[in-house]
C-alpha cells in the first residue's frame, strides 16, 4: 500500500496539471473541477504523509515483515522471463539493494519498486503492446521526462487500447 501511495502522491499533481492542458482554457476556469482537482492533488502527500515518511515505511515493513519481502518477491518473480527489460531491470534492482536499502535511498528504492510492481502486473494480466510500452519507457528508460514523450514505436498501439477500452 506505501508503494502505491508514494507513486500516486507523486504523479497526480501532474497527470492533474496534464489534464487542463488538454483542456486548455477550459481547464483553468472555475466553473470546471479541474482546478480544485489541481489544488486538492498535493494535499494526497500531505495527510498521507510526505514523501520521505511514505518511503521509510517501505523500508521498516520490508525489515521488520518477513512475509512481505516474500510476496514482494513473489510478485515480482512471476513476470520472469515474460520481457527481456522486465528481468535486466529486475536484475539490476536486486543488485544494487541486496542486502537493507539505505534511508538516502528510500525514494529512489520505492520508485523503482512500485515501477517493477505495476510492470509485473501489465505483463502478466494486460495488453502485451501496453506492457511492452510500459516497461521501455518506465523501466528502460527509453522516454523523455514530460507526459506524452513515449518512443514513437509504441504510441500508436497505446493509443489504439486507450480507444478500445473507452
Amino acid at each position: 500500500v506505501a508503494l502505491a501511495k508514494y507513486l500516486n502522491n507523486k504523479l497526480c499533481p501532474m497527470v492533474v496539471g496534464e489534464a487542463m492542458e488538454v483542456l486548455g482554457g477550459m481547464g483553468y476556469v472555475e466553473e470546471t473541477t479541474l482546478p480544485m482537482l489541481f489544488r486538492e492533488a498535493p494535499l494526497n502527500g500531505i495527510w498521507e504523509g510526505s514523501g520521505n515518511v511514505i518511503c521509510l515505511d517501505v523500508l521498516r515493513t520490508l525489515a521488520k515483515v518477513p512475509l512481505a519481502v516474500e510476496a514482494l518477491n513473489a510478485d515480482l518473480d512471476s513476470a520472469a522471463g515474460m520481457d527481456k527489460a522486465y528481468d535486466a531491470a529486475l536484475a539490476e534492482h536486486r543488485t544494487r539493494w541486496q542486502v537493507q536499502v539505505p534511508e538516502a535511498e528510500a525514494r529512489w528504492f520505492a520508485e523503482r519498486t512500485a515501477l517493477l510492481l505495476t510492470a509485473s502486473a501489465l505483463l502478466r494480466h494486460g495488453e502485451a503492446k501496453v506492457a511492452e510500452a510500459f516497461v521501455d519507457s518506465r523501466l528502460s528508460g527509453n522516454r523523455g521526462r514530460t507526459s506524452g514523450s513515449l518512443a514513437p514505436m509504441h504510441t500508436n498501439a497505446v493509443l489504439a487500447h486507450g480507444l478500445e477500452s473507452a
